[in-house]
Parts: structure tokens; sequence; C-alpha cells
């Protein structure tokens, strides 16, 4: 796709049309979750945006003035903070949808065990690629990440959040194919492993992994609460 300087706001435009035209499905009714879900987008962005201001003034990635408008927050392409609106919008539908049509259930121990694999895989990884801006600091992170999600939501929506995120990688490809390509964002190779899938390096698929997983977390618990809170007033 190539439209001058609204190519990146184009992509954005088409990764939140389809989520947003069906978030009014009758069972799925989307359109009522918006309160925790624009909480968990803003409390994850406020990491998100922050850690993409450092990588971006260091060097470790950048955008290509061709293919943005030029307006900037945080010192940020407007498209690149649009990014933490729309990606997660779409994924955290995914995974509702595969809540409300599936529910997928994992037993407590399996869910357990398989936390702690998962954390001490992104552990390790993170821990071998110390030096690596990139891969480091993903890895640790998803690392903590997982702990997080577990002792939170205990087994109760990991198994979900799995299935959400394999249906969530081609969309979230496609997606991140279009900025690689051509490009719209850039990668310093010394900061990666080097190993890409297509354009798309390979930490961006753990990025999205643990841009979703915290958007999923928050949104979750929030949900929790607040469906709690409205219990417990309706009955006083």
């Amino acid at each position: 796709m190539y439209l001058g300087k609204y190519t990146y706001l184009a992509i954005d435009a088409l990764t939140i049309l389809a989520p947003l035209a069906l978030s009014f499905d009758k069972k799925v009714a989307f359109y009522r979750l918006l309160k925790p879900l624009g909480l968990a987008m803003l409390l994850t962005a406020a990491v998100f945006i922050p850690w993409d201001v450092w990588f971006t003034e260091t060097g470790v990635w950048g955008f290509n003035p061709q293919y943005i408008t030029g307006i900037r927050l945080f010192n940020l392409p407007i498209e690149e903070c649009l990014f933490f609106i729309v990606v997660p919008y779409a994924c955290v539908f995914v995974y509702e949808c595969v809540r409300v049509y599936a529910n997928f259930q994992m037993g407590r121990r399996l869910a357990r065990a398989l936390t702690f694999a998962l954390a001490l895989g992104a552990l390790l990884a993170g821990l071998s690629s110390l030096g690596l801006a990139y891969p480091s600091t993903t890895f640790l992170l998803l690392s903590i990440a997982f702990v997080v999600h577990f002792l939170v939501l205990a087994h109760h929506s990991l198994a979900n959040f799995l299935v959400a995120f394999a249906l969530s990688i081609i969309p979230f490809s496609l997606v991140n194919g279009a900025l690689t390509a051509l490009p719209i964002v850039w990668y310093n190779n010394a900061e990666t492993v080097g190993i890409r899938l297509g354009s798309i390096p390979f930490e961006d698929l753990w990025y999205g992994m643990l841009l979703i997983m915290t958007n999923v977390t928050i949104f979750e618990l929030l949900r929790l609460k607040i469906f709690t809170y409205n219990h417990q007033t309706l009955h006083q």
C-alpha cells in the first residue's frame, strides 16, 4: 500500500475497520466493554509509548518521513501513537470473540506449568540477548507479563489468550509486514537478533504478544472489578 504521507495512517484505519464494524455483534456486544478496554489501552500505552520514544531517540528503530503525515505526539508520529489503540482494539476484540464463542478452559495446574515454561523461556531468551536492546527488553518484559497474568487472573483466561493470539498472528503479520516492507518503520539491525520473518523482525512477534497480553490482563482485571462493583450496587 502506498498513499504517500498517509500510508501509515491508512494502515491504522484498515486495522481497526473490521473489528469496529463487528463490535455491535449481539452475542459479543464488544461496544459495551469500551470502558474497561479504553482504560486498559490507556494504561498499556502509558508503558509502551515511553518505551517507543526511548527506542526512537536511541536509534533502535525509526520512521520513514515519506509515509507519515509529520504530525507528532510525544515526539512520535501520530500514526505510531494510534498503533497502540487500533492494534489492541482489534486483538482484544479477537480475544473476546474466542471467549464468547468457544471459551477454552485450562486447568490451574496445566496453566501454572505452561506459564512457568513460557516465562522461563522468555527469561532465558532475554538473558541470552543482553546487549541487544530490542530482544532483551522485549523478552524480559514478556517473562514478567506471563507471571503477572497468571497471578492476577489465575488459569481463567490463559487458554483463550493463547488461542486469540494464534488467530491474531496473521492479521498482525499483515499489518506489521506492511510497516516493515516499505519500510514505514525501520530497525537498527545492530540491536536485533538479525532474524526476519519476511520483512518482519523476529522480535516483533513477541513484542506483539507482550502488547496484547498486557492489554488483555488489564482489560480482564478491570472488567472483573467493574462487573463486581455494578453487581454490588444493583443489590444495595
